[in-house]
Formats: structure tokens, C-alpha cells, sequence
């Protein structure tokens, strides 16, 4: 028997032995859900190994059809792609698992809380294994069960249960979407796997008419590949699916991790399973950008306003979410994935940590001293050039010297730009931070920015090159992706000459504002801010919209009932 079928059967058995002897092995139940994990990870470490030398694992456990007839298989499929996000989900829950055995000692819902984590370790595991479409379609609406009783973990509490439905009804509109995807695949390729169903598509996709009648004709591929995007949106927090990510916060901390880590992620790995199919077609990506995009922007604002630690993680991780999705919609799919074990790592980390300092604030009799004001230094012209040279012109000669040293070939539509761009962005972000030690020796801060600099660009260099031909080593497929994604050369340029603008404009402002300059009126400043606070505060309104919405569908179901 193949080992690979261990990393998600593990959880699953102490998820049902604590379901089933919890009361009984009570303080016991930690250590059982500890070992299981720690066994998954071991398998999953192992499986990845081998998917890399010896190439995918496929287990049947159940199979119905007939040669040249539509088949069901029920079984797993490991590729590099799912044994790197086993790799992931089962190292997290085991960290997660060793931090919550403390953390809950003496709640009378301990033995039902680790339940339920093995239980979403084990559907998390088994989705991202999942052979065919339909397989998958079934552990994704297991997942959003399994997600509301984590939720609705602390039943006294009344605004947890509420949150949690909110969650689970904000996850049935995608899955709706989700469901019609299915459908239409059914109906028009007669089977739920995977490689056939991309083949006949690339081949020779179905087309549809608007109407009867009707002299336009549209193929079903973007169609299905829109319908399945909703669903990866509810699931990964993409506006305005986004609502019922900041309400999860009540729920405990281990959970947030273990969601912020692995549940989150679901959107992105959704779309690289299904990245053959994306890139027929060039639309729907061009949108999953620009929802991507979206939501980026708004969730970083959002976050600059929150006064509560775990809301501005939870809006961090929906900023980081619309980057993994941006990603996909550039074709940079397996970018994405790099992005997502990064995330799911840090982000898990700073989740448990806040959880500590929460615990901790609460048994600290005295409140935190209050920091002295020091003048602030005036930047000097060293840092202040060697910040915005390494912005803007650095990249370019990272670019040029990864392309002798990584063999990163330049021509090939948007990919080696696309790496680039996210170098440059991130490393942007860090300089902007450093720029702000203004009191350390100006040698010093210029230093660190062109360290930075240096390390973060050619780690995404790296990501771009080697995990991309890693999760796909197929001549060809890569780059298949970026040509598939490429916007006109018009539209590219002018992205990249309009984020060039904005970086200069933001040291421009910075350089200003630190020598009491102003170059834009103060009034329209603070009035400017003031109505983005009271925006971004309320989260745009779109949870006070989906509620009228909401009353509006109530109340025409029940006239609708009344009539009949």
C-alpha cells in the first residue's frame, strides 16, 4: 500500500478515536491529534520526495464506468503540486496542534475541539488529493461544515454562532456558482476527471448559443471557468465575497491560524488544479486579475484602520489572498503557490503569537508604558537617493544579472516582468519601512535597502524559475500560462508605467512631508483621509448592502410561499 494514503487517514482515525473515547483518554486527546499530524507530515514529506523523482501517485479505491463510457473515480491524485500543499497543511496543523494543547486545557469543549481539527486536517488533505472534479466538490462543501462548527466552537457565546452561519451562507453563494461549474461540465464533456476533461476542452470545446436563435455563439470554457472562480472567491475572501472573513475572529485562535494557514489558501489552489483549463481562457483570467488587484488595494486599507490585532491579520491575510489570486490571473500560477506557503507559514505563526499576547494582556495588572516622543531626524540625501534609485532602477539590473546567472529568458511574454514586478513591489515595501529609520546612519539604511533589495528580488527570480518548473516540468506548460494571461502589450506597459509613478510620487511625499513641505493642499489631505477612514472603517458598506439584499430575497420568499 502506498504511503501516501496515510497523510490524510491519520487525522482522520484520531479525529474519530477522540470523537469516540474523548471523555475517557481526556488530557490525552492532545497528544493523540500531536501524533497523527506529526505522522501525516512524515508521509507527506516522504511523498513529496517521491512524486519528484519517480512522478505522480494515483490510488483507485472505487471505480464505476466502463471502457469508452463516463467513469467515476473515487481515489487520490498526488502530484507535485498536492504533495507540496500536503507538505504544508499537515506542518501547520501539527504546530497548531502542539500550541493548542495548553491553550484550551481546562475549556469543556477540549475533546471536541481536537476532534474537529483532525477532522479539518483530514478534509483539507483529502481535497487537495482529490482525483476529479467531483471528488474535490464534495470535500470543498465538507470543508465549509467542517469550518462553521470550528466557528461555532464556543456555543455560549452568541455572536460566534451568528459569524459562523454568516460564514457558511456567504460560502453557499460560491458553492452555488461552484455546483453550476459542475454541471456544465458534466453536461458537456460527460465526465468529472480531470485530464479529460481538459483534453476535450483544448481540443474541441463545446460551444453555446445566449438564446434561442441566437447568431453568437460562445464557448463553455470560459463559462465554467467563471462559474468555478465565484467559488474560489467565497473561499478565499475575494471582493465582495470578503465578509465573512473579518467575523471569524471570536472563534479560538488556533482556529484563525489553522483558517489564515490552509482553509484560506483553498481559492488559489483551486485554480492551479485547474490552470490547464484557465489558460483556454484569456478573459477570465484578465478578471481574476482585476478582482485580485481589487482586492488587494481594499484589504490592505482596510487593515490600516483596524484597532484590534486579530481584524488586522484577518485583513492582511485578504490583501495577501487577492495577491495569490492577481498572481494566477497573470498566469504566474505557480508563483501563487510559492506565495501561499509563504503566507501559510507566517501567517499561522503571527496568528498563535497574537493569541499569546491577547492571553497575556489579560493577566497584566498594569497597562503598557507609554512611549517617549523624540524628534524625528530629517532624512539625508543619501538615503533619500539611494532609496528611490534602488526603487526604481535596481530591479533592472537585478533582472539583467539574474538573466546570465538563472538563465531567466527575457522574451517570453510577460513571465520574467510579471517576477519582477512583485520583486520590486515587495522589496518597495521594505524600503519604504527602512527609510524610516531616519535616526541611524545614512550609510547604514542605504545598505540594508540595496541588501533588501537584492535578497527579495532574486528569491522571486528564484520562485519564478525553479518552482515553476518544478510544480510543472512539462516543456512548454509554464510559459503556456503567461502567453495564455498576456495582456496587449499596450495594457502591460501602461500597468507598469502607472505603478512606476505611483512608487516616485510616494518618495516624493515622503521627501516632503519629513522637511514639513507640502505639496498638495492640506485641507483636501485631511478631508481625503478622514472620508477613506469612514470608509474603510465600515468596510465599504458591502456587509450593510449583502443585508438589505438579504431582507429583500426574505421577504419576496415569503410573498412568493404566501401566493402559492
Amino acid at each position: 500500500m502506498n504511503t501516501a494514503i496515510f497523510i490524510p487517514l491519520l487525522p482522520l482515525l484520531a479525529a474519530m478515536l477522540i470523537g469516540w473515547q474523548g471523555k475517557r483518554l481526556q488530557s490525552h486527546v492532545a497528544l493523540i491529534g500531536i501524533v497523527a499530524t506529526a505522522g501525516s507530515s512524515l508521509f507527506s514529506f516522504l511523498t513529496l520526495y517521491h512524486v519528484s523523482t519517480q512522478g505522480p501517485i494515483h490510488l483507485t479505491f472505487w471505480f464505476w464506468g466502463q471502457e469508452g463510457s463516463p467513469s467515476l473515480t473515487v481515489g487520490m491524485l498526488v502530484d507535485r503540486l498536492t504533495a507540496v500543499m500536503m507538505v504544508l497543511i499537515s506542518s501547520v496543523s501539527m504546530v497548531i496542534h502542539l500550541y493548542s494543547r495548553r491553550y484550551l486545557q481546562g475549556d469543556p469543549g477540549y475533546q471536541r475541539f481536537f476532534g474537529l481539527l483532525g477532522l479539518m486536517t483530514f478534509t483539507i488533505l483529502s481535497l487537495v488529493a482529490s482525483p476529479n472534479f467531483l471528488v474535490l466538490f464534495l470535500f470543498w462543501q465538507l470543508l465549509s461544515w467542517v469550518l462553521y462548527l470550528l466557528l461555532a466552537f464556543n456555543v455560549s457565546h452568541a455572536l460566534a454562532s451568528e459569524y459562523a452561519r454568516k460564514t457558511l451562507l456567504v460560502h453557499r453563494i460560491g458553492d452555488v456558482s461552484f455546483l453550476c461549474g459542475l454541471l456544465l461540465i458534466y453536461q458537456y464533456f460527460g465526465t468529472f476527471e480531470f485530464a479529460a476533461v481538459f483534453q476535450q476542452a483544448a481540443s474541441d470545446p463545446p460551444m453555446i448559443r445566449l438564446w434561442a436563435g441566437s447568431p453568437l455563439e460562445l464557448s463553455i470554457v470560459p463559462v465554467i471557468a467563471l462559474l468555478i472562480f465565484v467559488g474560489a472567491m467565497a473561499k478565499s475572501a475575494q471582493f465582495p465575497l470578503h465578509v465573512w472573513l473579518p467575523d471569524t475572529m471570536d472563534s479560538p485562535t488556533p482556529v484563525s491560524a489553522l483558517m489564515h494557514a490552509g482553509i484560506i489558501n483553498a481559492g488559489g489552489f483551486l485554480l492551479n488544479r485547474l490552470a490547464p483549463l484557465y489558460a483556454l481562457s484569456p478573459t477570465t483570467l484578465h478578471l481574476v486579475f482585476i478582482v485580485g488587484a481589487g482586492t488587494v488595494l481594499l484589504g490592505a486599507s482596510m487593515m490600516l484602520v483596524q484597532n484590534d490585532i486579530k481584524k488586522t491579520l484577518g485583513f492582511s491575510t485578504m490583501g495577501q489572498m487577492g495577491y495569490m489570486i492577481m498572481e494566477c490571473g497573470l498566469g504566474a500560477f505557480a508563483l501563487a503557490i510559492f506565495h501561499l506557503i509563504a503566507h501559510g507559514f507566517f501567517k499561522a505563526t503571527l496568528f498563535l503569537a497574537s493569541g499569546s499576547l491577547i492571553q497575556a494582556a489579560r493577566h497584566e495588572p498594569k497597562f503598557p508604558p507609554s512611549s517617549e516622543h523624540r524628534p524625528t531626524k530629517l532624512p539625508t540625501g543619501l538615503t533619500w537617493m539611494t532609496g528611490l534609485s534602488v526603487t526604481l532602477l535596481m530591479p533592472l539590473f537585478i533582472l539583467l544579472v539574474a538573466h546570465g546567472v538563472l538563465e531567466v529568458p527575457l522574451q517570453d511574454a510577460h513571465g520574467a516582468v510579471i517576477f519582477l514586478f512583485f520583486g520590486w513591489v515587495t522589496a518597495s515595501q521594505a524600503i519604504f519601512s527602512l527609510y524610516r529609520l531616519q535616526a541611524v546612519a545614512s550609510w547604514k539604511v542605504a545598505g540594508a535597502m540595496i541588501g533588501t533589495l537584492f535578497f527579495i528580488g532574486f528569491v522571486y527570480l528564484w520562485a519564478g524559475e525553479t518552482f515553476t518548473h518544478f510544480l510543472y516540468p512539462d516543456p512548454g506548460v509554464a510559459n503556456g500560462f503567461f502567453q495564455a494571461a498576456a495582456f496587449p502589450p499596450q495594457v502591460f506597459d501602461a500597468m507598469i508605467l502607472v505603478a512606476t509613478l505611483v512608487v516616485l510620487f510616494g518618495w516624493l511625499i515622503m521627501y516632503t512631508t519629513a522637511r514639513g513641505q507640502k505639496i498638495l493642499n492640506p485641507h483636501w489631505v485631511l478631508s481625503i483621509r478622514q472620508t477613506g477612514w469612514v470608509l474603510f472603517i465600515n468596510r465599504c458598506y458591502v456587509d450593510g448592502l449583502f443585508k438589505k439584499l438579504g431582507s429583500a430575497l426574505l421577504r419576496l420568499a415569503e410573498k412568493v410561499a404566501y401566493r402559492y
